[in-house]
């Protein structure tokens, strides 16, 4: 179906996050997914999968998209689409990677990057059914400057009304004010996080991150099944 580009949400470094509307376009859980597909002149088509930042149903969707150099759709969404335009859409999609507004385990998001994007859907559900289940969010990104949905994370987190607690970890330039040096997150660190032993995770982001981080806990004696991952593409 074909969603129109309603609204340039914001701009975050090298990402862009892009307002869609189309009839029942909206996911109603989080953790959803969208397919986005380009056709060229030439006839020629690329399409690739976006994850939803929204699951408030109706006709509208959000996605926070990152720029990859090597990308056949990203330098397009990010740089090359204006306000008006339309995109061929299919979705929303996915019912494995979602969290359910019902559950009331304790719930520990691990991003990688733009993989803070279905996390965020997760997150912003937890705040606006006013979710009583604990939630960490563990978020690695490169720089200060590469942090997307900075300011929002930070008042969730500052909202005691919801169990919402935010760690941000820097791999390579952490800001002055940091106690942590910059580098990659630690088996230790993640263990730290994990609250019980009825815990669950959501793991998004590069494929090397999300494996590494699920190997590890693994390895640590959490149960698989409770273990949920997903990689982002460009």
């Amino acid at each position: 179906m074909a969603a129109h580009f309603e609204t340039d949400a914001s701009h975050e470094g090298a990402a862009r996050t892009l307002r869609l509307r189309a009839p029942g376009l909206g996911s109603e859980l989080a953790g959803q997914h969208i397919d986005i597909r380009l056709t060229a002149p030439d006839g020629y088509t690329a399409q690739r999968s976006y994850s939803l930042a929204l699951a408030e149903g109706g006709d509208e969707a959000e996605i926070t998209v990152e720029e990859l150099a090597d990308g056949e759709v990203s330098p397009y969404l990010v740089r090359g689409i204006a306000v008006g335009e339309q995109l061929e859409v299919r979705g929303p999609v996915g019912g494995w990677f979602v969290w359910h507004e019902e559950d009331d385990w304790p719930v520990v998001l691990i991003a990688g990057g733009s993989g803070v994007v279905p996390l965020m859907a997760m997150a912003r559900r937890h705040r606006a059914v006013g979710s009583a289940a604990r939630f960490i969010m563990l978020y690695s990104v490169r720089s200060p400057d590469r942090v997307i949905y900075g300011d929002e994370l930070h008042e969730l987190a500052s909202d005691r009304a919801a169990p919402f607690d935010l760690m941000l970890f820097y791999t390579r330039e952490a800001p002055p004010e940091s106690t942590r040096p910059p580098g990659r997150l630690t088996r230790d660190e993640v263990a730290t996080a994990a609250m019980d032993e009825d815990v669950r995770f959501f793991i998004c982001g590069p494929t090397a991150f999300v494996e590494t981080v699920a190997n590890r806990l693994i390895d640590d004696g959490f149960d698989p099944d409770r273990i949920k991952t997903e990689r982002f593409g460009g």
